[in-house]
């Protein structure tokens, strides 16, 4: 996902089926013919429409990458979950698992196309470059995020045995902080596709000022208020940069506190990768903006909200109650 939004490909392939597009075009004539379809389309007639066939078979190419790498994911839960289920090898509330993890599968494939559409529409009343929804983007990396989160918790409570650890006051604090702060990690990244999808990373590249001020001027600009959470490019900029720095304080906090609790060896060592992947991520984001958002150091930025929350979710599930 992050790729087609980062080098503007998202919207080269115009139409979507599931067999059918398997199979890239070979000859120059399907080439053409494909090309001739995007150029029917708004990104060609406003944004893209001095580029050569041989442009557009990159911008093709990394579209055609994504959606065949979601073809792969989905496979990679489906084949192994229809045999396993088979073999009889799957108890009763792992079937009940597999089964919600595999209809967010197909459920993703669909959201994407959903997607994609909303960049495919005509709008003649408007000059904007053409791009798809924030609302769906946002809606398609949520789906993804959840996806993810569930299949790594899953693997994390089947892997990894739980610490038998005594039930005091401290560790229960410890514990509600973890989960809050990874909600608040959760909240950050898919603020992300906001930014994403405005291009909200090229209005202020300075920090920690957004230009002269701490506030910018435009910050409430468009009526009514709630508009500008979501579509103001300046607005959504500076939630993310609160998020992202009420995010590492807590993490930070969250360490600290975890010193005075006696924990684990492996238990400790998550804290502590939290706290590391924390403060990369951090800079990560701060060179993206300053740099004017680079391709490589967005997607990056971008991959490194996963391996934040990833950390997270390790530390949640090392916490975890003993059932009694």
């Amino acid at each position: 996902m992050v790729t087609p939004r980062l080098t503007e490909s998202g919207l080269s392939m115009v139409d979507w089926h599931l067999v059918k597009e398997m199979k890239p075009p070979r000859t120059q004539q399907e080439w053409e013919a494909e090309f001739q379809k995007y150029q029917q389309f708004p990104e060609f007639k406003i944004l893209n429409h001095d580029m050569t066939l041989t442009e557009f078979k990159f911008i093709w190419y990394m579209e055609y990458s994504h959606r065949m790498w979601g073809r792969v994911v989905g496979l990679a839960y489906i084949l192994p979950a229809a045999y396993f289920w088979r073999k009889g090898w799957l108890s009763r509330p792992m079937k009940g698992c597999v089964l919600a993890l595999c209809g967010l599968v197909c459920f993703q494939g669909l959201l994407g196309w959903y997607m994609v559409k909303s960049g495919l529409e005509e709008k003649p009343d408007s000059y904007d470059i053409p791009r798809v929804s924030q609302y769906r983007l946002a809606a398609h990396l949520g789906s993804a995020l959840v996806l993810y989160s569930a299949s790594l918790w899953t693997g994390l409570s089947l892997l990894l045995p739980r610490h038998k650890l005594p039930e005091t006051h401290q560790l229960l604090r410890l514990r509600q902080f973890a989960h809050g702060t990874t909600a608040l990690i959760f909240l950050t990244a898919l603020s992300g596709a906001f930014v994403a999808g405005l291009d909200a990373g090229l209005v202020y590249n300075s920090f920690p000022k957004m230009g002269e001020r701490w506030i910018p001027d435009d910050l409430l600009a468009f009526s009514p208020v709630l508009r500008n959470i979501f579509e103001n490019p300046t607005t959504v900029q500076f939630d993310h940069r609160i998020l992202g720095i009420t995010s590492v304080a807590a993490v930070t906090a969250l360490y600290l506190f975890s010193r005075k609790i006696p924990l684990p060896r492996r238990t400790r060592m998550a804290v502590t990768s939290l706290l590391a992947v924390a403060c990369m991520q951090v800079g990560l984001g701060i060179s993206t903006l300053l740099l004017y958002v680079p391709t490589p150091l967005a997607a990056t930025h971008q991959s490194g909200s996963l391996a934040l929350l990833s950390t997270a979710l390790w530390l949640m599930s090392e916490l975890r109650r003993v059932p009694k």
